[in-house]
């Protein structure tokens, strides 16, 4: 037999979805692992033709999965992002999206008991270091998928997934605002550094002579902006604590511009190249809480009411994004986040033995 058969979820979690595995099923060296996840996804090619890669950065995503040892977690969670047109695979940096789906696979794969009606899987994300707890409705004894709960970027609906976090600011960068200050410059530019979930370098879109409405397409056309985009991304990276970001994908860039449909704020984000067809999960987080700082360039166009609990609609090119933020004592407290997740597929995946035989 020429093929290994490695043991495989295929989740929809949130707007993304990718290949869910146990770490058991992988290699151990990393090296390794990296040879077989890109396999898996068919990169480098930017069809992923040979592979279950969808062609896309939002479809060329894994999650590593494993019963955790630390008390205060079920399961340890791994994201890994592979290049499409790249033989690289990035551990740089978390995805909210694929994070949904981490519950219901922990679950299915018996990890985690269930417990009632709902089952609280506490999830310690290697990437950053932090906590998240995922509330997954498990009714008659099994993961319920089907729904009334909507997100935008998705067809029809599913069911809820609610997904809590404690801290996470500075997760990457170490502060909320890893430079110190809620406003650089760089080429004359004014931006916000932010870091509450994911690096994220946000620019008023009428400083760079854009609208911030644009669509997907026109913007992924502008090579003229993506130069700009990427000279900034270059110089921010050092000062966001992230070294240097040339091969990475963090930080992402992100245009803000007035709400258009009843939000708190418009972006247009790019990850870090293309633009986000809708926003990623914690890209989402920090960009609502810039909304929330005295000073950063969201200022002046974000509509923000007063409040402890306050739930602030990103607008995206496909719709918008609900962040629901705590504050206490004036103070960034935590945050929650509506997702859905759905079983795509149960089997294995088939690589080349030439690429790992299947031995540890």
């Amino acid at each position: 037999m020429s093929q290994t058969r490695i043991p495989c979820l295929m989740i929809r979690g949130g707007t993304s979805k990718g290949a869910y595995f146990s770490a058991s099923d992988l290699p151990a060296d990393e090296a390794l692992r990296e040879r077989v996840l890109l396999a898996v996804m068919g990169s480098p090619d930017k069809r992923q033709i040979d592979g279950i890669g969808g062609a896309d950065s939002l479809t060329s995503k894994i999650a590593i999965i494993k019963r955790s040892e630390r008390p205060d977690a079920d399961v340890d969670y791994l994201f890994a992002q592979v290049l499409v047109e790249e033989a690289r695979v990035d551990y740089g940096q978390n995805c909210g999206n694929i994070l949904a789906g981490v519950g219901p696979f922990a679950i299915e794969r018996g990890l985690v008991p269930i417990t009632a009606d709902t089952t609280r899987v506490r999830i310690f994300m290697e990437n950053t270091g932090q906590i998240a707890v995922a509330n997954v409705l498990t009714p008659n004894g099994e993961v319920l998928y089907e729904g009334e709960a909507r997100i935008d970027g998705v067809p029809g609906t599913a069911a809820p997934l609610v997904v809590e976090f404690e801290d996470i600011a500075g997760s990457s960068c170490g502060a909320l605002l890893p430079t110190g200050q809620a406003c650089d410059t760089f080429d004359g530019i004014e931006v916000t550094c932010i870091d509450n979930g994911m690096p994220v370098v946000l620019l008023r879109a009428k400083d760079v002579g854009r609208t911030g409405y644009e669509t997907r397409e026109q913007l992924d056309a502008d090579d003229e902006l993506k130069a700009i985009l990427e000279s900034i991304r270059l110089q921010a990276g050092p000062r966001m604590n992230l070294g240097d970001v040339t091969q990475r994908t963090v930080p992402k860039m992100c245009l803000v511009a007035e709400p258009k449909a009843g939000g708190a704020i418009s972006s247009r984000t790019f990850i870090p190249h293309r633009c986000h067809a809708s926003i990623g999960v914690f890209g989402a987080v920090s960009v609502a809480s810039a909304c929330l700082i005295e000073g950063s360039v969201a200022e002046g166009l974000a509509q923000v009411e007063q409040g402890d609990l306050l739930r602030l609609s990103v607008e995206h090119p496909t719709g918008e994004f609900t962040v629901e933020l705590h504050r206490r004592n004036g103070e960034l407290a935590g945050c929650g986040l509506l997702r859905t997740a759905r079983l795509l597929f149960d089997g294995k995946v088939c690589i080349a033995r030439s690429v790992w035989s299947g031995k540890h």
